[in-house]
């Protein structure tokens, strides 16, 4: 990891974290919940050694980035324009998009808003979350799975940081980087518990070292989880801005790489949604959707070598591609 260089830059009114490696066409890397940009780090590695210029920022509220105190300060056009402030200072007209997680929900967001930007898209994880007109976000999540639910869970502003903090840091990032039970989390009503995962091991798995997992604390420790938390509670705030966008096809090329075991991928309908046809009519140049075999949320480093291959194949494919 000593390779990769770190620098701290000016986006949108705040001091944003970079972390990249290598020269050539840019890859942006986006980091979900709970993470960092060293959740790509196989990924940087990877692609600049390839030939391209790997940038992963934490967003705002995570990690070395500034985190705003008020919720209403981590909307999707918030984050989204955190993002093109960083484009443009890295003095390119389009990149490569790669996105995990709530990163994939803002990277989403991005090629909804600001399509010119990106030349393709590789999206892990979460697919578009269709919009609907008449419920909102969460209100439709607690009618399908009740206020259990981890999203549901969330929205109370401190109520989950002090329930975090009763388990420790360490805890809940190993609670949920090992998670491999399908199916939506579901916490008990009062206490994180066991939050994401009942079984969490208690030794960690071959793609997560002792001192991936320190790292993630060290900064979790630093920030706390109000930052990255925040994220949820605008699920309803951005349901209601982006309205001017209900029924918007993303058009920008897409492939959608998830895993088997994904909490997401086994929950909310999803399966359907994503093979019987409903996203590729949102996303109509979605091109493939890879699943990956025994491989759960965390792909991106879980499965890492694969990954990389997917991403890179779509990547040359797209590498000429007219700008637009």
């Amino acid at each position: 990891m000593e390779e990769i260089e770190h620098r701290t830059v000016e986006v949108n009114g705040i001091k944003m974290h970079v972390a990249e490696k290598g020269k050539g066409p840019v890859v942006l890397f986006i980091h979900g919940f709970p993470e960092l940009w060293y959740s790509w780090r196989h990924q940087i590695l990877s692609l600049s050694a390839q030939g391209y210029h790997a940038v992963a920022p934490d967003l705002r509220g995570y990690g070395d980035t500034e985190a705003p105190a008020s919720i209403s300060s981590y909307t999707c056009f918030h984050i989204v324009g955190d993002l093109v402030a960083l484009i443009d200072l890295l003095g390119v007209d389009q990149v490569f998009l790669v996105a995990h997680d709530w990163g994939a929900i803002i990277g989403w967001y991005l090629c909804m808003f600001r399509p010119d930007r990106v030349k393709a898209y590789v999206c892990l994880s979460v697919p578009l979350l269709h919009r609907d007109p008449n419920v909102r976000t969460v209100d439709a999540m607690r009618a399908m799975y009740g206020d259990d639910y981890y999203i549901c869970r969330f929205q109370k502003p401190g109520e989950m940081e002090a329930q975090m903090a009763e388990v420790g840091t360490e805890y809940v990032l190993k609670n949920n980087l090992t998670n491999r039970t399908p199916g939506p989390p579901i916490f008990p009503m009062g206490e994180f518990g066991t939050g994401f995962n009942p079984d969490m091991p208690d030794t960690l798995p071959s793609w997560l070292t002792q001192d991936d997992l320190d790292y993630f604390v060290s900064k979790f420790n630093k920030t706390g989880f109000t930052g990255s938390l925040n994220y949820y509670r605008n699920f309803d705030t951005n349901w209601e801005l982006t309205s001017p966008w209900t029924g918007a096809q993303i058009k920008v090329p897409v492939k959608f790489i998830t895993g088997d075991l994904d909490s997401v991928y086994t929950s909310l309908n999803m399966k359907e949604y994503i093979h019987d046809g409903g996203f590729k009519q949102d996303v109509p140049n979605l091109e493939e959707v890879i699943v990956l075999r025994g491989v759960s949320h965390f792909n991106n480093q879980e499965a890492a070598e694969e990954v990389n291959d997917h991403i890179y194949h779509f990547i040359i494919k797209h590498a000429h591609a007219k700008t637009t």
